[in-house]
C-alpha cells in the first residue's frame, strides 16, 4: 500500500512458474531509485485453490482495500484466474466491490490473455481523467472476442504460411524471417506468441510432406499393375504361389529392377527415394501394405478372370460349329435366342459375342459361297442354250432355280438370296466368258497363278 516503491536490481518475473528456469527467459531489473505509485490493482483470485479458505482471502482483501482507501489513489479490483474461476466466488467478489464504493472491477485470465489489458487501461483512465472511460467487458463475452480475434488472425497467418511455404524441406529460420515484415505474422505473434507460430509452420510442413507422399504413393500404385502385367503375365506362373514366394520370383524376373527397386532402409517413405522425383521406380516394401496387396490380388483375379473369358469365348465358339440353328447370313438377333441358356452367356460382353458371331457367319458364308460354285459346276448343263449375250430369260432362271432348288447346297443360302442369285449371274458370265478375269477362283486361278509364277521366275535383268 505504499505510494513509493523501491526495489533496486531486483529480477521482475511474469509468474511463479519461471522459477528455476530464470535463464530460459528475459531478464528484466527495477530500476534504481524510487517509484512513484499512482494507483493499484487489487488482484482476488477467483480459482478453488488447494488448501485455501476464499472466505479468509477475501477479508485479508478487504483489510488491503481499507489501507489502500488511505492513499487517496485510485483501485481497480482486477478477478484472477477466471479461466478457472468458481461461481460463488466471482460473486462474493462483485458484492464486496459494491459494498466499497462501486469500486471498478475487471475480470481477467493471464493464461488466455483475456481483459489483461483491460486492467491497466481501466486504472489508467481512473489516474488520468481526460483519457476516455475504459468499457468493462465480461470475462466470457471478452474470451468470445478473444476467440474470434485470434481465429481470425490465426487464418491470415496460415493463409501466408501457405502462399510462401510450397515445400516440405523448408526450414522455420529462413521462413520466419521472410514472414516477419507481414502483418498477419506480427498480428498472431501478438496474440499467440512464436512458439505457436512455429507450431502451425511445423503443421504446415508436415501436412506438405504427407501429401507429398500420398502423391508418391499413388503414382508407385498406379504403376503397380502395369509392372505386374509385364513380369508375371502367366496365370499359371503365380496361381498358387505364397505371397512370399511371389515375391521371391518377382525379383527373380530379368526386368525386375526396371519396374522396382530395394531399398537398404524401411520404409520407403521416411527415405530420401520419397524425394527422388526422377525415379519412378517402385520401392520393393510397398508390396507389404494392403494397397499393393490388393492390387496383386486384383492381378490375379484378372488373369483368372482372362482365362475364364478365353474358356467361354472358345465354348461359344464351338456351340456355334455345332449348332445346327446357326445357318449363313442369320442375323444375330436372331442366333442369339439359342444360346442365352448357356453358361458362358453371362461371361461376355455383348460386343465380344458379336465379333465372334460375326467372323463365325463370315466363315460359313465363305464355305456356303464356295460349295454353292462347286453345286453350280456339277450342273454345268444348265447354263447351256442361252441368248448371245448370256443374260438367262426369267424362265430360265425359274428352272435352275428348280433344279437346284432341292439341293442343300443351295438352301444354305436361303437367307442370302440375292448374293445367291450374284453368284448364278457370274457362272452365266464365266461360262459364255471364261477369263482369268470372270473366274470363280479369283486369284487362285490356274492361269492367273501361271502368270505370277512366270513372271517370278524370269524376271528382267535390272538395266546397267
Amino acid at each position: 500500500a505504499a505510494t513509493k516503491l523501491a526495489s533496486a536490481e531486483k529480477l521482475m518475473y511474469f509468474c511463479t512458474d519461471q522459477l528455476g528456469l530464470e535463464q530460459d527467459f528475459e531478464q528484466k531489473q527495477m530500476p534504481d531509485g524510487k517509484l512513484p505509485v499512482d494507483g493499484f490493482l487489487l488482484c482476488v483470485d477467483v480459482s478453488r485453490g488447494m488448501n485455501r479458505n476464499f472466505d479468509e482471502q477475501l477479508k485479508f482483501v478487504s483489510n488491503l482495500y481499507n489501507q489502500l482507501a488511505k492513499t487517496k489513489k485510485p483501485v481497480v479490483v482486477v478477478l484472477t484466474k477466471c479461466d478457472e474461476g468458481v461461481e460463488r466466488y466471482i460473486r462474493d467478489a462483485h458484492a464486496f466491490a459494491l459494498g466499497k464504493k462501486n469500486l471498478q472491477v475487471v475480470e481477467t485470465s493471464a493464461r488466455s490473455n483475456v481483459n489483461v489489458e483491460l486492467a491497466f487501461s481501466t486504472l489508467v483512465q481512473l489516474v488520468d481523467k481526460s483519457r476516455g472511460k475504459a468499457k468493462i467487458i465480461p470475462y466470457f463475452e471478452a474470451l468470445k472476442q478473444q476467440s474470434q480475434q485470434i481465429a481470425a488472425a490465426k487464418d491470415k497467418y496460415e493463409w501466408l504460411v501457405s502462399r510462401i511455404v510450397k515445400s516440405h524441406h523448408e526450414a522455420w529460420p529462413n521462413v520466419s524471417r521472410k514472414m516477419q515484415p507481414a502483418p498477419e505474422f506480427q498480428d498472431y505473434v501478438y496474440l499467440e506468441g512464436t512458439l505457436k507460430a512455429k507450431k502451425l509452420f511445423l503443421q504446415h510442413v508436415q501436412r506438405l510432406k504427407q501429401e507429398h507422399i500420398e502423391r508418391r504413393r499413388k503414382a508407385y500404385l498406379a504403376l503397380l499393375p502395369q509392372a505386374l502385367d509385364a513380369l508375371v503375365p502367366d496365370l499359371d506362373e503365380i496361381d498358387h504361389l505364397s505371397r512370399a514366394k511371389a515375391e521371391r520370383l518377382l525379383e527373380a524376373k530379368p526386368d525386375f529392377l526396371k519396374w522396382f527397386v530395394v531399398l537398404e532402409e524401411t520404409p520407403w517413405d521416411a527415405t530420401g527415394h520419397v524425394d527422388d522425383v526422377d525415379n519412378e521406380r517402385i520401392p520393393f516394401d510397398l508390396l507389404e501394405t494392403p494397397a499393393a496387396e490388393q492390387l496383386y490380388e486384383a492381378h490375379l483375379e484378372k488373369l483368372r478372370n482372362e482365362r475364364r473369358r478365353a474358356e467361354m469365348r472358345r465354348a461359344f465358339r464351338e456351340n456355334l460349329e455345332s449348332s445346327p440353328f446357326v445357318t449363313p447370313g442369320k442375323p444375330w438377333e436372331e442366333a442369339r435366342s439359342f444360346i442365352m441358356n448357356e453358361d458362358f452367356y453371362q461371361w461376355l460382353e455383348e460386343p465380344v459375342y458379336m465379333d465372334i458371331y460375326g467372323k463365325h457367319q463370315k466363315q460359313l458364308i465363305d464355305k456356303a459361297k464356295e460349295d454353292f460354285q462347286e453345286l453350280l459346276l456339277e450342273y454345268s448343263e444348265l447354263f447351256y442354250e442361252l441368248e448371245l449375250d448370256a443374260k438367262p430369260s426369267k424362265e430360265k432362271m425359274g428352272v435352275i432355280q428348280e433344279v437346284l432348288g432341292e439341293e442343300q447346297r443351295f438352301k444354305a443360302l436361303q437367307k442370302l438370296q440375292a448374293e445367291r442369285d450374284a453368284l448364278v449371274l457370274k457362272h452365266i458370265h464365266f461360262v459364255y466368258h471364261p477369263t482369268k478375269e470372270t473366274c470363280p477362283s479369283c486369284s487362285a486361278c490356274v492361269d492367273a497363278r501361271v502368270e505370277q509364277l512366270l513372271g517370278s521366275r524370269f524376271a528382267r535383268p535390272a538395266e546397267r
